[in-house]
């Protein structure tokens, strides 16, 4: 039973910590693909973007870099307002540093041209468009206009297609136009707001940015990774597996007390023959590692039982996730998420050493208590005892 113990503790936490890596890991990739590698941003609008840009672009880190530039507009369908963001992009520098292509849901990329835009599919089914349909965008340069007693029109687009990026934020909340329809929307001229780098594989995206800023930026303008662009959520995501490790920590020390009243009791059983031993020459300390050793033989044999559960109980994890909602009735409110349908597991090698050494070593300890009553057994009291 305490080996059982052992294991129940094993198995559970390293399903916790494979499957929090899992989300993490996917979590992490759709920042990446969403964002792109770095970010070069600057306070003030960016004139001669590939000017500016060529000596970054020429370093053997950078693959590509694509301008952007984005802002908020008024945006309606019939008699339906929407206030999503807005990103002007040349789509020919874009599919270079980005996957775009992969999140057209409908619509073809290759038709891409100033008259029309793709919209996030959540927000197309908050306002009821589909791929055809005609809308009007409102900018805030019409409110310039205005000042000076000029009046703009709303520019009205087609609605090339739909994308999925598979981030509710973005997919809710973002259209895509060309970058020279942006620029004239918000009387840029040929200026930029920024541009997007991608890395080649290998390149520590957070180092390479405080090296861009150091040696090749001119003052005020930041080059943010997508690392740094979602410390926090990242750093709330690493907590959180922390967190409930921590707790589920407790399963094995549970297992642990169980250990220790197990070997409690055979010392109590077997209390005669610990005193024939110590008579024949056995020393404390060798009496006392012998239930040591027995703690150490339960943890170790409980770990390697503990670890085969969890790797066959995530090899299996679609159905018994499937078992579980009918027989509760519900589905996971999860699936769907960030166009999760089912559980993501990432194994890492350092959470199985953890579990496995602190695992063992709780086990150790747990025959402490009973090794050290063994120890001090006196060889006449004990061999008195009539139990």
């Amino acid at each position: 039973m305490s080996i059982v113990g052992v294991a129940l503790g094993v198995c559970v936490l390293i399903i916790v910590q494979s499957v929090m890596n899992g989300f993490g890991e996917g979590i992490r990739s759709r920042i990446v693909e969403t964002y792109g590698d770095i970010r070069i941003q600057s306070p003030y609008l960016i004139d001669d973007w590939g000017a500016n840009f060529a000596e970054v672009v020429a370093l053997p880190e950078v693959l590509a870099l694509a301008p952007y530039a984005e802002g908020v507009v008024l945006l309606q369908y019939g008699n339906k307002p929407e206030f999503p963001g807005i990103r002007g992009i040349d789509p020919v520098a874009e599919k270079r540093v980005l996957p775009i292509r992969q999140f057209i849901t409908s619509g073809d990329l290759d038709e891409f041209d100033d008259e029309g835009i793709f919209m996030g599919d959540g927000l197309a089914a908050s306002l009821g468009v589909v791929p055809g349909d005609r809308v009007e965008v409102f900018t805030p340069l019409m409110l310039e206009r205005l000042k000076e007693d000029e009046v703009l029109l709303p520019r009205e687009f087609s609605v090339i297609g739909l994308f999925r990026t598979r981030s509710p934020t973005v997919d809710g909340r973002m259209i895509i136009c060309t970058l020279r329809v942006l620029q004239e929307l918000y009387g840029l001229g040929d200026a930029v707001h920024g541009v997007v780098l991608r890395l080649r594989p290998g390149v520590d995206a957070d180092v390479f940015a405080e090296r861009l800023e150091s040696d090749f930026l001119e003052p005020g303008m930041r080059a943010v990774s997508w690392r740094a662009s979602s410390r926090d959520f990242l750093f709330v995501i690493e907590q959180e597996k922390r967190i409930i490790s921590f707790i589920i920590i407790f399963i094995i020390l549970v297992a642990a007390f169980s250990i220790a009243i197990a070997l409690t009791m055979a010392v109590l059983r077997k209390t005669r023959e610990i005193g024939l031993l110590v008579a024949m020459g056995a020393r404390p300390l060798e009496v006392a590692c012998s239930y040591c050793w027995q703690g150490f033989l339960i943890g170790a044999v409980g770990t390697v039982l503990g670890v085969c559960m969890a790797l066959l109980a995530l090899y299996y994890r679609g159905p018994i996730l499937n078992v579980y909602m009918s027989l509760s009735g519900s589905g996971a409110g999860f699936l769907g998420v960030y166009d999760v349908y089912k559980i993501p597991v990432h194994y890492l090698a350092s959470d199985f050493v953890m579990v496995a050494v602190f695992a063992v070593l709780i086990s150790t300890l747990a025959g402490l208590v009973p090794a050290l009553r063994a120890a001090r057994l006196k060889p006449a009291d004990a061999l008195r005892s009539e139990s």
